[in-house]
């Protein structure tokens, strides 16, 4: 099980290399939505808000539910960083769960 300044490390890679995204890229997918990362193993939630700049406004047990929600264990979320575990065959497979609309499966999937 990965530690949470692993994770904590891990989200913050992840958010520098959606700022990294060209900048069209992000403002025709990344429309404003809340999003949260729920690390089953540790019990724990992130949450923040995307927007065509990127993500932003990351904090820990949010009060309220965000539109966009995942759930992963806290070693797939690094090995989803590191790039060695795909987010397709993480979804695939079960090991990332994501519950959002139609719309916003087809623009994240155009992010990642």
């Amino acid at each position: 099980m990965a530690s949470l300044p692993e994770v904590e490390a891990t989200l913050d890679g992840l958010a520098a290399r959606l700022a990294e995204v060209e900048p069209d890229l992000r403002r025709r997918y990344a429309v404003d939505r809340t999003v949260s990362c729920r690390v089953y193993d540790l019990d724990v939630v992130f949450a923040g808000r995307l927007t065509e700049d990127g993500l932003s406004d990351v904090v820990v047990d949010p009060p309220v539910r965000a539109q966009v929600r995942l759930s992963v264990s806290s070693d797939d979320l690094v090995a989803l960083g590191a790039g060695t575990l795909a987010v397709r065959s993480a979804f695939a497979t079960g090991r990332l769960r994501i519950q959002a609309g139609p719309m916003d499966l087809l623009r994240l999937r155009a992010l990642l």
